[in-house]
């Protein structure tokens, strides 16, 4: 469990946390490699999931050294799959990515994340996350040293 205090609101309790692949733990279909010990942090304190459409067909393969679950949905529908995962988990869920398809869950997670990354990100995005960084290393540092988030979410 991870709880994060933001003054001026209510506390944050995670239990889950949900990752876009491709363009947000992941460049070219390979993972970013400085996510590894961010990633094994965090798995101390939340569930890991990857949800993806899996675009390069490896996402599976490439993650299986890391402290997660991946679960592949190869469909036009991933994105209201992704916000139905979210919805069937109990507890609070953070969900980070930087695609259209990430809209969804986004929307129905207790704190989303945004990566504009080396692959960009959806611009409709923007509007639908709490938070909006340019790399996944500053996304999972954010739960990792939660002052960051305060500065960014207190009222």
């Amino acid at each position: 469990m991870l709880t994060i205090q933001i003054p001026g609101r209510e506390e944050l309790t995670f239990h889950h946390l949900i990752l876009d692949y491709n363009g947000t733990i992941a460049e070219d279909g390979e993972i970013i490699e400085a996510i590894r010990p961010r990633l094994a942090a965090l798995s101390k304190y939340l569930s890991i999931y990857v949800i993806t459409a899996d675009t390069h067909g490896t996402a599976a393969k490439k993650c299986e050294d890391l402290p997660l679950q991946v679960l592949t949905f190869p469909t036009t529908e991933v994105g209201r799959i992704k916000a139905e995962q979210v919805q069937q988990l109990s507890g609070g869920v953070i969900t980070i990515g930087n695609g259209f398809n990430d809209i969804q869950m986004s929307d129905a997670a207790g704190l989303s994340i945004c990566v504009i990354g080396r692959e960009g990100c959806c611009g409709a995005l923007l509007m639908h996350t709490d938070v909006v960084v340019t790399s996944i290393e500053d996304a999972l540092d954010l739960l990792l040293i939660p002052g960051r988030l305060r500065a960014t979410l207190r009222t």
